[in-house]
């Protein structure tokens, strides 16, 4: 687990130095539907992306993060209770915004959330969004967030923070 977070620690700070404008980073929470709520009761994300402008109303770019979906301890009728370990995962996508309003955006990631932890081969990633300015710099979000895995889907909804730089 140390070693995912100062991987993406450095991806987020060699980002951050390449980046002049239109980059953007922050932070998710997001609590698990359908078949991922089953053994995770919530997780943490980064992102990051960097935009630019195609039109006055829409930016397309890159985007990438990384999420911990917390397992949950699950209890088993006549066998006890064993501890999920987390699902971790390294989203990589192209991104695009529409800016509705001043305030309000609406867009999509598109890519492949590469499975890093133990069992996880990752899959095809979407993530569509609504954003609400808070000014020039702060953005909030909510998102769902679907990868599409073998024999199912990791699916979250998510509220977030992003700061533009």
């Amino acid at each position: 687990m140390k070693k995912v977070l100062f991987i993406a620690f450095l991806m987020v700070s060699g980002l951050a130095l390449q980046a002049q404008e239109g980059f953007r980073a922050g932070i998710n929470l997001a609590i698990p539907t359908g078949d991922a709520s089953d053994v995770s009761g919530f997780s943490i994300g980064l992102d990051v992306n960097y935009l630019w402008s195609v039109s006055d109303s829409f930016d397309a770019g890159i985007a990438a993060g990384f999420t911990n979906a917390f397992g949950k301890e699950i209890e088993v009728p006549g066998f006890g209770s064993f501890e999920v370990d987390d699902v971790q995962f390294l989203p990589i996508a192209a991104a695009g915004r529409f800016h509705a309003t001043d305030k309000f955006r609406v867009g999509a990631d598109l890519g492949y959330a590469i499975g890093i932890s133990d069992g996880n081969d990752g899959g095809f990633y979407y993530r569509p969004m609504v954003g609400y300015g808070l000014n020039e710099s702060m953005e909030l979000n909510l998102s769902y967030t679907g990868i599409s895995l073998d024999g199912g889907t990791w699916s979250t909804i998510g509220l977030g923070f992003m700061y533009s730089f």
